[in-house]
């Protein structure tokens, strides 16, 4: 596998889910986030398939799962969700399969209603169950949120009621970002990705 020249760039882009050419922005967003050296690439979609809103994380696991990406180790499916009754283990589970893995995190967030739709992507790690006021430890090198519903009163019930639509929509965009940057870490010279 062949690295790029790392190139600087801000710490956080937003993207529409259903703009145009917004699968190969993401990706190439991500890319020069990358390290310059080897690593193991972790993909680790944080969720749970028992709340609409919080299932983007599996589905968008599930799909990327399909792929079979050689230099993808995906954890976070629908069949096997991360969760926060498994997210320590899942950890525990990964630093003792990788030495220092380069770490992407991937999970629903809630945010103003002008947001929805909105894919953030940032350095650094995620906190999964900020929005739910749970105690989880900090995940990711660089992280994927997907702004799925409104944040206020009632986060839960805010969760469970968000449409499925829009959520199955983002996961289907993130999957395909993270192929397209898959497909760039093998053949970084294209400039033309093809699917």
């Amino acid at each position: 596998m062949n690295l790029k020249t790392l190139t600087p760039q801000t710490n956080e882009q937003r993207f529409d889910y259903d703009a145009t050419f917004v699968t190969k922005k993401i990706a190439d967003t991500l890319y020069d986030w990358l390290p310059n050296e080897p690593k193991e690439f972790v993909v680790v979609c944080i969720g749970t398939d028992r709340s609409t809103g919080d299932s983007l994380g599996p589905l968008t696991g599930s799909l990327l799962h399909k792929r079979r990406h050689e230099h993808f180790h995906v954890y976070g499916t629908l069949e096997n969700p991360v969760h926060a009754k498994n997210l320590v283990a899942t950890v525990e589970t990964i630093q003792t399969h990788f030495a220092d893995p380069f770490i992407i995190a991937v999970d629903a967030c809630l945010g103003r209603q002008t947001s929805i739709g909105s894919i953030i992507a940032k350095k650094g790690s995620l906190q999964p169950g900020a929005a739910l006021k749970k105690d989880l430890p900090p995940i990711g090198n660089v992280c994927l949120n997907g702004v799925v519903n409104i944040s206020g009163y009632m986060d839960y019930m805010v969760l469970q009621s968000t449409r499925l639509h829009i959520v199955m929509g983002m996961a289907e965009t993130l999957a395909q970002a993270l192929h397209y940057l898959h497909r760039r870490l093998i053949y970084p010279s294209n400039k033309r990705i093809k699917a």
